[in-house]
């Protein structure tokens, strides 16, 4: 059987995984992390990945493991709500729709639940090296032996390893859109039930508090604008120092809550961005999810694109398991598309004028690509 290496054990590379085993790969995931990624943000399952999720049996369990916010309340400097709202929250968008939210690690356990038959997995490990021989990508490693495999897939994010070795420098690809945001757990001291807080405290710079789904624990976003400037997104203490420095000033629980942040284990921080690219191949190397062509948070459509992607990215290669080149052609050729439209979500419609214009917008994009092709 063809052998594939995927760095990764996000949405993306678990989903990859799973769908590469079905069409008769051998494939293995490597993860920098020990185990898959605790913790990150409520993400949304929509459109098209529904049926993704659906084709992988895992649909139902996904209904049983989404949230169940019942609303939210926007807070003004002083703490007092000024806005409430029962159908719709940032997080998740209007309610009256067939979209699962669901945590990203909830999403990701369940992923990597279907994906471990025949899937070897390193943990604790990451790709250092890679030599494209033609018959095959030898690949070096940072921990173990190297091993060469007849393809290497990235799965590997927004900071993708694979991207740099394969065709460059971050810089070339990354396109700034001018905010940060950071996220992480602590105890549900709020006593929050199924209900989200948004606290706007700075024209440009705010935070989001809700609990999980058993509502034992809080997720705290928090987003602030500036300009792009340099960080290390391996170095978390930095990256804390950075959040703690720029909601110094605010007032509520904003003490309490940077306080949980410097004990956080599951800290996540990252710039919003966009990675555009001509091509997601080269040679026996491909791109997929964020790696290829993250579309920022601000689109809400990253999850699902990962989904996507990756089931018609080992589609495409199952119909042509001896030829890379076409399946990675034909891969791009169905989701570059459907990649640029989501990819516009995050910038506001000028033209639109009204919120039901809006989400006729984001409704069209959701499914605008047949998984049958």
């Amino acid at each position: 059987m063809p052998t594939a290496l995927i760095s990764g054990a996000g949405i993306a590379g678990l989903t990859l995984a799973h769908w590469l085993r079905r069409h008769g790969f051998t494939p293995t995931v490597v993860e920098r992390a020990p185990a898959p990624r605790p913790g990150g943000q409520a993400i949304d399952i929509r459109g098209t990945a529904l049926t993704v999720v659906e084709r992988m049996g895992l649909l139902e369990a996904a209904r049983g493991a989404r949230t169940r916010f019942a609303g939210q309340s926007v807070l003004d400097a002083d703490g007092n709500e000024v806005e409430r709202s029962t159908e719709m929250t940032y997080t998740g968008g209007w309610f009256n729709n067939d979209d699962i939210e669901i945590m990203r690690d909830d999403l990701a356990h369940l992923l990597h639940e279907k994906a471990r038959d025949g899937v070897v997995y390193r943990f604790g490990d990451s790709v250092s090296a890679l030599t494209d021989t033609g018959s095959g990508v030898r690949v070096e490693f940072e921990c173990g032996e190297p091993s060469t495999f007849d393809l290497v897939l990235g799965a590997d994010g927004l900071h993708s390893t694979v991207r740099r070795l394969a065709f460059g420098e971050e810089h070339r690809f990354l396109r700034p859109m001018g905010a940060f945001a950071g996220i992480f757990s602590t105890e549900n001291f709020l006593d929050l039930h199924d209900w989200q807080i948004w606290y706007m405290n700075l024209p440009e710079a705010a935070y989001g508090l809700y609990p999980t789904r058993d509502n034992t624990r809080l997720r705290v976003m928090m987003g602030f604008e500036d300009e792009p400037f340099d960080y290390d997104y391996r170095d978390t203490h930095a990256q804390k120092r950075v959040l703690a420095h720029r909601f110094a000033t605010m007032d509520w629980e904003t003490p309490r809550l940077l306080k949980a942040m410097w004990d956080a284990d599951d800290f996540f921080f990252d710039s919003m961005a966009q990675i555009r690219m001509d091509t997601w191949s080269s040679g026996r190397t491909a791109l997929v999810g964020d790696a290829a062509h993250c579309p920022s948070p601000q689109s809400g459509q990253g999850s699902s694109l990962a989904l996507v992607g990756a089931y018609i990215l080992a589609d495409e290669l199952g119909r042509a398991p001896d030829d890379h080149r076409t399946a990675f052609a034909r891969y791009e050729e169905r989701m570059r598309p459907f990649v640029e439209l989501n990819q516009e979500l995050a910038f506001p419609d000028e033209s639109a004028t009204t919120e039901t214009e809006n989400t006729a917008r984001v409704e069209r994009v959701k499914s605008a690509i047949d998984l049958d092709d």
